[in-house]
Parts: structure tokens; sequence; C-alpha cells
């Protein structure tokens, strides 16, 4: 009887425990993948930040040789002060804070192609030692925006897989863990450009 009865007290108590254990690193693995996410994000917005940084050197040095060209270049100015503007809180990764945060920074991309068809005209310019640096950093910088992007949204997949596969999905509708959103490719993104000469 005796073994019975310590038996009875122990099954319950290791199931309790077995129970307790799964649930706390299915909620810490939550966590981490949650601040992997986060992490991603501010990567994106540092890359963003960059380019929005190098504008102004951009611009100063296009307007010292395209004085007449000031619509485009506020224009310039205006997109990037409008994409700094935004911010996305890291919480709140939803599809429609990430599509507001990417518009902002299309505009901005579309400005600075304007802004760099403009030195076209410019012969003196494209051969600036300044503008060609800041050109290459410009470029670079949209090579990063690439690759942190997709960082991010590989990021938000596995995130999103675990909040939303079984048996973690208990947990995470539990505590409140919801999935994020992703970049997405831009309207038109599929038409291949047309190059005139």
């Amino acid at each position: 009887m005796k073994k019975g009865c310590i038996l009875a007290i122990i099954l319950p108590v290791a199931i309790l425990l077995a129970l307790f254990f799964w649930a706390k690193s299915s909620y810490n693995g939550l966590v981490r993948a949650d601040e992997q996410v986060s992490a991603a994000w501010a990567q994106v917005e540092n890359v963003y930040q960059r380019r929005a940084d190098l504008i102004p050197n951009l611009v100063a040095t296009v307007k010292g040789y395209a004085e007449h060209e000031s619509s485009t270049l506020e224009e310039v100015t205006a997109a990037r002060a409008r994409a700094t503007q935004l911010t996305v809180n890291p919480a709140d990764l939803s599809e429609e804070a990430i599509a507001q945060y990417q518009n902002a920074q299309g505009e901005l991309s579309q400005a600075l192609g304007r802004l760099l068809m403009i030195t076209e005209n410019y012969p003196d310019l494209k051969a600036s030692q300044n503008f060609r640096d800041l050109q290459a950093q410009l470029e670079g910088t949209e090579n990063r925006i690439s690759t942190e992007r997709m960082k991010f949204n590989e990021s938000s997949r596995a995130y999103n897989t675990m909040v939303r596969s079984f048996p973690k999905n208990i947990i995470a509708s539990m505590f409140g863990f919801e999935t994020k959103g992703y970049f997405k490719a831009e309207e038109g993104a599929e038409n291949a450009p047309e190059v005139k000469f």
C-alpha cells in the first residue's frame, strides 16, 4: 500500500514538473525568437538611417554643381524628412506598419533616383571625387538595406513559424505573442524597368 501512495504522489509531481519545464522552454524560445526579430528590425532601421545620413552630403555636393535643379533637391530633402519621421515600434511589426515604413522609404528611393539622373547632365559633377565617393557609399548602403531586409524577413519567418506551430501556439496565445509582418516587394517590382537610349 505504501508503494501505491508514493507512486500516486510522485507521478502527478513528475507530470507537473515535465509540463513546467516544457512551458518554460517554449516561452523562452518564443522570447529569444521575438528578440531576434526586434534586433533584425533595429538593423534595418540602422541601414536606412545610414542612407538618410548620407543624403544631406549628396544633396550639398549636387547643389554646388546644379543650383537650378532646386526642385529636385527640395524633393529629396522633403522625402528624407518624411522617411526619418516615420518609425515603427518593434513590438508592433504588423504588415500595415511595415508597409507604411516601406512606402516612406520608397518615396525617398524614387527621389534619390531622380537626383542621380540629374547628374547625367553634369559631367563635372560625375567626375567629382566627393560625388563618386558619396554615390559609392549610397550604392553600398542600398545593398545593405536589401540584405538586412532579407535577414529581417528570415527572422520573422522563424518567429512566426514558432508562434503558429502546435503546441507552442498554446504558450504563444497564453502570453500574447503575435505574428510579425514582412517586407514585401513594392508594387510594379515584377515588371522589368524600361531602358531607353
